[in-house]
């Protein structure tokens, strides 16, 4: 039983679900209220004590808050992003299973059926390691070696292809600036 049209079929299905969530979480956004679950007291901007609930948004406060009024307003806010892990690879596209700027293909600021199809397409393109048609373990495991392989050497900055505690100090210093929203330290020329 040849199982590609149930894998796009499903595919499609995620991301018609997903583009139709984004498009309600912007409706959500475009009124003009924080994030919930921020707004504690609902009083349509988050203050210090609310921030402290949230040590990343806390940290950032001082510098997110532009006006200086000590209260945090929607378009002070960071951008939600969307993606696995909380927002880390969210790639600043329509979210959802939505990467970047070029699934919008004609800039027209919507995904249509085309796109969204092209990019489900793309994405199981990427995924099919073996090339074989199907997404299965072996995919999923040569995904996750690439993955450990590139990781390890943009760490392994010596390029001995040893990880010594400053390498992964200087690794962790730039994973901790990229979730801060800070610029990220560079890591040494190899």
């Amino acid at each position: 039983m040849n199982k590609t049209p149930y894998l796009i079929a499903a595919t499609l299905l995620a991301i018609t679900a997903g583009a139709a969530l984004a498009q309600e979480t912007a409706a959500l956004a475009a009124t003009g209220k924080p994030r919930a679950a921020l707004d504690a007291n609902k009083d349509g901007v988050i203050d210090r004590r609310e921030a402290a609930a949230h040590p990343r948004l806390a940290g950032r406060f001082d510098q997110l808050d532009r006006n200086k009024d000590g209260k945090l307003q929607r378009d002070e806010l960071p951008r939600m992003k969307h993606g696995r892990h909380g927002g880390r690879g969210g790639h600043g596209g329509f979210g959802f299973g939505f990467a970047g700027p070029d699934v919008d293909a004609d800039k027209d600021g919507r995904i249509s059926k085309a796109e969204a199809l092209a990019a489900a397409t793309a994405r199981f393109e990427r995924m099919d390691a073996n090339k074989d048609g199907f997404i299965d373990q072996a995919d999923r495991e040569a995904w996750a070696k690439q993955r450990r392989e590139a990781w390890f050497k943009a760490v392994d900055t010596d390029g001995d292809g040893k990880l010594s505690q400053a390498e992964l100090d200087a690794a962790k210093a730039r994973r901790g600036a990229r979730a801060a929203g800070a610029p990220a330290p560079q890591p040494a020329a190899k």
